[in-house]
């Protein structure tokens, strides 16, 4: 178990500025609500206010914004999650695979491995793959001829890198396949989820750019490419040959049909289908279908009250009809 360090040997290392007793002894990380005497918690968003009065936790990180919301000893940080989790990093290991190919992994003569990579029981490295120094690939990964993963990449069990994208073309009632020639190509600082599937290009490559974060369970179809640092969350799918911005954040179980394009910096919400482009950023939310966020809202608002208006419209009706039945 990690030593105990002080708020300033936190900020020492991490930065901020420090607010009350300097000295006090963290010896973990927890939520505001589990904290107990030791701990650091984080306030990331004012609607946990009444958690952060009430936890029992020795110091807080938050911003500015919030430094007078608690007595407790805290760090001030201009992101307090990110802070978070490099505070988290200090007292906790990240999972690691020891560097090494695990003997039953099978990695063909062609295949080229960089540096400190590490793969795990059962993976499948294809002919002319290249992985990319310090790079760790869990059990059961699999990664299909000619593929390419940068450094420092973390690929999860299950996934699998470059099969055949969904290409088939009608004929007489018939599908015809369309060979998948291209590659997938992913950069560095890459990590992929469990059980994703990202599928080799049909005559260009599928592009997984540097730094992108994948969940688990992800879909990403032939001829994609997925624009740096942009995060997508479990279940989503990318239709093919879809480009997808920098600096994005796809929510979970959202789905983007195929051929558009997406512009930098866009939040689509969770299980929101986007079915055109997306030129401008911003957050954008619906399943009937997408819209601009502010819009969605107000009319997802007014769709809960359907029930009632209907109601009250039916009621005018039979007052109506009454009137008229009296007039006659």
């Amino acid at each position: 178990m990690p030593d105990p360090l002080t708020l300033q040997q936190i900020a020492a290392q991490l930065g901020g500025r420090i607010v009350g007793d300097p000295g006090i002894l963290i010896r973990g990380v927890a939520s505001l609500a589990a904290a107990r005497e030791g701990d650091i918690a984080f306030l990331a968003t004012p609607r946990y206010r009444r958690q952060l009065a009430a936890t029992r936790a020795s110091a807080v990180i938050l911003g500015a914004e919030a430094e007078g919301w608690t007595a407790l000893p805290r760090i001030v940080a201009e992101n307090p999650y990110a802070y978070f989790a490099r505070v988290s990093q200090l007292f906790n290991a990240l999972t690691v695979q020891a560097p090494g190919v695990h003997p039953s992994a099978t990695i063909a003569a062609g295949a080229r491995l960089g540096a400190g990579v590490s793969i795990g029981a059962g993976c499948v490295i294809g002919e002319g793959v290249e992985i990319g120094e310090a790079s760790t690939l869990y059990p059961g990964v699999v990664v299909y001829p000619g593929c390419r993963i940068g450094a420092r990449a973390i690929v999860h069990s299950g996934t699998v890198i470059g099969a055949d994208g969904f290409g088939f073309a009608a004929d007489g009632g018939r599908w015809i396949k369309i060979p998948q020639i291209g590659r997938v190509v992913i950069g560095d600082d890459v990590e992929i989820g469990a059980a994703c599937s990202i599928d080799r290009g049909a005559l260009e490559d599928t592009v997984i750019e540097d730094g992108v974060k994948l969940d688990n369970q992800i879909q990403i179809g032939h001829n994609c490419r997925i624009g740096a640092h942009t995060a997508m969350a479990g279940c989503a799918a990318v239709a093919g040959s879809t480009r997808i911005g920098r600096h994005c954040a796809i929510g979970a179980g959202a789905l983007i049909l195929g051929h558009l394009e997406i512009c930098d910096h866009v939040r689509v919400s969770a299980h929101t289908v986007v079915s055109r482009s997306i030129r401008r950023p911003g957050t954008y939310t619906g399943v009937y279908p997408f819209d601009d966020h502010d819009a969605w809202t107000r009319n997802a608002a007014l769709a809960r009250h359907l029930a009632a208006l209907a109601r009250r419209v039916r009621e005018l009706e039979k007052r109506l009809q009454a009137r008229e039945g009296g007039d006659g």
